[in-house]
């Protein structure tokens, strides 16, 4: 069985899909694929699901999960953190549907992880300087000083706190208790490092370069900074009541 898997949450993401999924297949590492579709009504999972026909002739490659609405980026990844690990998978990665993330960059994390002895691997904008491309200055800062800030109240050594593409040993997501994670967007992503880090995983970050998406809209918002703001408040003074067995232990 292939041992690593891509989950891709969705959420009208027709212009991109197709696309997307035909960049992860052409790869040399033979990566599955699951697809978290939250009810898209532009019907992005019915096109997931024509591919199926085409891309599982010799077995399950492409994988998809409907959701019955939308209810958030943390909960579509929690979801398909659970098919994974159901299924054996012993890496499990996220990357978004849009191009942002560079299907070329998923071996790169997999080898910190499978290759390098990492738990967890970040592909990190800002692990050397700041690697974004396409972004408003104003969005650039606001992202950079945001992990900026998540370093400061936490102490976390991350550069790149908010990062949605990770490579994850499924022995960090069975330790981590996922059906008690709090958060579901940009403060999901810091929740599951804070954690990660509070277990005493290898955490690593390779460099990637981001790119702002070229089709479709985005799904960023205020209320998704103003959850994260607050959130690594609420992480950091939860921590201290909280105990964290080292994973290694």
């Amino acid at each position: 069985m292939n041992d690593s898997i891509v989950i891709i949450p969705t959420y009208n993401e027709k212009e991109n899909i197709e696309a997307i999924i035909a960049a992860v297949f052409s790869l040399p590492v033979p990566f599955h694929i699951l697809v978290v579709d939250d009810n898209s009504p532009d019907n992005t999972g019915d096109i997931v699901e024509s591919l199926q026909l085409q891309y599982n002739t010799t077995g399950t490659r492409l994988h998809l999960l409907r959701r019955k609405e939308k209810q958030g980026l943390g909960t579509a990844y929690i979801a398909g953190f659970h098919y994974s690990l159901n299924r054996g998978y012993e890496y499990i990665m996220e990357m978004d549907a849009d191009f942002s993330h560079n299907p070329a960059d998923l071996p790169r994390l997999l080898d910190a992880c499978k290759v390098k002895g990492f738990d967890m691997a970040i592909g990190s904008r800002y692990a050397t300087g700041v690697n974004v491309v396409n972004w408003p200055i104003g969005r650039v800062l606001l992202s950079y000083f945001a992990s900026s800030y998540v370093r400061l109240i936490t102490g976390m050594p991350i550069r790149d706190t908010t990062a949605g593409f990770i490579c994850y040993r499924r022995k960090v997501l069975q330790t981590i208790p996922l059906d008690k994670v709090k958060f579901v967007g940009y403060a999901f992503q810091i929740e599951l490092k804070f954690k990660a880090w509070k277990y005493g995983f290898k955490i690593t970050e390779v460099p990637i370069i981001f790119t702002e998406r070229e089709r479709g809209q985005s799904k960023l918002s205020a209320g998704i900074f103003k959850e994260a703001f607050w959130g690594v408040i609420q992480l950091e003074v939860q921590s201290w009541f909280s105990k964290y067995k080292p994973a290694n232990s």
